[in-house]
């Protein structure tokens, strides 16, 4: 479907089509209407399938037809990191309109403290906020909320995860009762239907594409121990130059640190990205990789929802999730908006039962790669019951293009 059939205002159109925006994804053709309409929504998605311009436009479109002056809009993210990313859509959007937002997130300095509190008290038309950040605002009594007219929840699941059910249940407490609530999840596990009993009210729900990665991923697996990760990912950057985008995902921050100091002695261009920098360095090492003048990042998973890079080439698991659902969050870094990629993830001797759960949550066996010569025997993979489906078959690679193998095959057999 174009947007052009939806009914939003020309003004708004006009901007996505300048964005390069001219069809609907499935989560945006399904949830603009409904959101138009003024209906409560929960919507479950995975990422990269456009769930921020399916609130955005329709709410954007709902400020045009009554204008106030005041905030009407509070959007509540998990991470400083997609605060800034959706204001930054929103502004890209709105341009022109005369719609202004702003981002409250932790992690800053006094200047931003100021300016936050400016845009609270005299009234942006959006607030996208961090629950711990707009909590630490509400708790100074200067935030007045009785003109929001729209909540959102993005990445809702991640909120819960984190632990900020009590701060977003304190906030919708400043909220007036009488509002639209809408609810964008990537899973829909039981915590999530428990705080949409709360806080929507008869709401339409929409499920889209649930745990599966994009069938763009090529994905694989390296059977490794610990020793010889490092100098795994080492071997397969060097020996694949034409990836010029490389996301790398660790469990810790330590192993960040180590990895990218040993990819900088190797001479390759990469930078680390983790809750240990400061908020402005984050920001200066996030832009340096979009723009590529860095190669490789390594991140904690603080990166593996809701950040907005487009055509990475490569996704390294430097470690197995400890939640299969994160493994999807991860891929989806890669092969977005019908582009391809590839995923690998290095898994270890006592990884190999969570990636099974992740081979049973995605429906596919996922291709095992050797070693490359010279680094040693890996771990023989155990503890693998195949995923089945309902009807008891085993689920199989689907589409020619899903298996990496002999790409990466026959560069390992050269060394």
């Amino acid at each position: 479907m174009k947007f052009s059939e939806l009914g939003v205002h020309n003004d708004i159109l006009d901007a996505i089509s300048y964005m390069g925006f001219e069809k609907t994804t499935p989560i945006q053709e399904q949830a603009i209407p409904k959101i138009l309409n003024q209906k409560d929504l929960i919507a479950c998605a995975q990422t990269g399938t456009g769930k921020t311009a399916a609130f955005i436009i329709p709410v954007l479109d709902l400020i045009l037809d009554q204008p106030s002056g005041e905030t009407s809009t509070l959007i509540l993210v998990p991470t400083r990191e997609l605060a800034v990313q959706i204001d930054q859509q929103v502004q890209g959007i709105a341009y022109g309109l005369g719609i202004h937002s702003i981002a409250i997130y932790g992690g800053s300095d006094g200047d931003d403290w100021g300016q936050q509190k400016k845009a609270l008290t005299q009234g942006a038309d959006m607030v996208i906020a961090t629950p711990g950040k707009l909590i630490a605002h509400l708790n100074m009594g200067y935030v007045k909320f009785d003109t929001i007219k729209y909540l959102i929840l993005d990445e809702a699941d991640r909120m819960l995860d984190i632990g900020f059910y009590e701060d977003i249940i304190k906030i919708i407490s400043y909220l007036p009762k009488e509002r639209q609530t809408l609810m964008f999840s990537a899973t829909m596990a039981p915590k999530i239907r428990t705080l949409a009993s709360k806080i929507l009210v008869d709401p339409d729900e929409i499920n889209i594409s649930m745990s599966k990665p994009a069938e763009g991923v090529l994905q694989a697996v390296y059977l490794c121990y610990d020793n010889q990760k490092i100098d795994l990912i080492n071997h397969l950057i060097s020996e694949n130059p034409e990836y010029n985008s490389i996301l790398i995902f660790c469990s810790t921050k330590r192993k960040v640190t180590e990895l990218a100091a040993s990819l900088k002695k190797n001479k390759f261009s990469a930078e680390p990205i983790s809750s240990d920098l400061e908020q402005s360095d984050r920001e200066k090492v996030l832009q340096a990789f979009k723009a590529r003048r860095t190669r490789i990042l390594v991140a904690t998973d603080v990166l593996s929802r809701g950040i907005d890079i487009k055509e990475i080439n490569l996704i390294i698991n430097f470690d197995v999730p400890h939640d299969a659902e994160d493994y999807v969050h991860r891929v989806g870094r890669t092969a977005r908006a019908d582009a391809t990629g590839v995923a690998l993830t290095l898994v270890n001797d006592k990884e190999m039962g969570q990636f099974s759960q992740i081979e049973k949550l995605i429906e596919r066996e996922v291709i095992k790669l050797p070693l490359p010569e010279g680094m040693g025997k890996g771990p023989e993979w155990k503890s693998y019951s195949p995923a089945r489906n309902k009807g008891g078959k085993r689920f199989k690679n689907k589409g020619k293009g899903n298996n990496p193998s002999k790409k990466f095959s026959k560069r390992n057999s050269k060394k």
